[in-house]
């Protein structure tokens, strides 16, 4: 595992993904849940490649700016990047950008952990 591993990932924006078709507010724009999770899924790309077997990462914390709105029909891309590495915890600065522009900036944390032992905790609850 290094720094500036880097993780992409494209959606388009449907109704499905709009803040009024997932209750996050009433226009039918790119809706912030779905922009953090496809900053999310960049940063699982970035670095799922690196792990070890039997590893994954799971997402700890997430501070993100929606700076600006995306109409259904648009594709919008998240770009995240390795930015820090501490024991298991890995931080990602992350950015998404439609045609127009950027959309969304912030920084994600994600964890490694076992696969197992963690479904194993998760189950247990």
């Amino acid at each position: 595992m290094q720094l500036g591993l880097i993780g992409a990932a494209c959606t388009k924006v449907t109704q499905k993904n709009t803040a009024v078709g997932v209750g996050s507010g009433a226009l039918p724009v790119f809706g912030t849940p779905f922009l953090i999770a496809l900053m999310e899924e960049a940063s699982v790309l970035a670095v799922e490649a690196v792990l070890q077997p039997g590893q994954t990462t799971v997402g700890t914390r997430v501070d993100v700016a929606h700076t600006a709105p995306t109409p259904v029909g648009k594709a919008v891309q998240a770009r995240a990047t390795l930015t820090n590495i501490d024991g298991r915890k890995l931080i990602f600065q992350v950015e998404a950008f439609d045609e127009r522009g950027e959309i969304g900036r912030g920084t994600h944390e994600r964890a490694i952990v076992d696969a197992c032992r963690f479904q194993e905790k998760a189950d247990a609850r």
